[in-house]
């Protein structure tokens, strides 16, 4: 199971980015996706998540400027960034719980896979 993170880059501040993250591999199903964040010198911290239903959920620092989504046929969840900061710089991690082929076994319990991360810069 792999997954991967797009979308980051440079954006003045106010400014606005939409990141992406894909799981492929094998896969029985993808649960919980989400986002969390880890800027210079700090721990990583959560941003968001969205069930498979679309249930979504963000932390306060983010709440109305920033909105999860996802597509589950193409197993991919999208942070849409908006009215960004800089205290919104950071690394962009996704995480999804992901159940299927694992060691050589299918099994229905999932895992949590993270991505390489993706880097955020906001410039005041």
């Amino acid at each position: 199971v792999q997954v991967v993170e797009s979308g980051g880059g440079l954006v003045q501040s106010g400014g606005s980015l939409r990141l992406s993250c894909a799981a492929s591999g094998s896969i029985s199903s993808v649960g919980i996706m989400g986002w969390y964040r880890q800027a210079p010198g700090k721990e990583r911290e959560y941003v968001a998540t969205i069930t498979s239903g679309g249930r979504a959920d963000y932390a306060d620092s983010v709440k109305g400027r920033f909105t999860i989504s996802r597509d589950n046929a193409k197993r991919t969840v999208y942070l849409e960034m908006n009215t960004l900061g800089p205290e919104d710089t950071a690394v962009y991690y996704c995480n999804a719980r992901v159940s299927g082929l694992r060691h050589g076994i299918w099994s229905n319990e999932e895992y949590d896979y993270w991505g390489q991360g993706t880097q955020v810069t906001v410039s005041s």
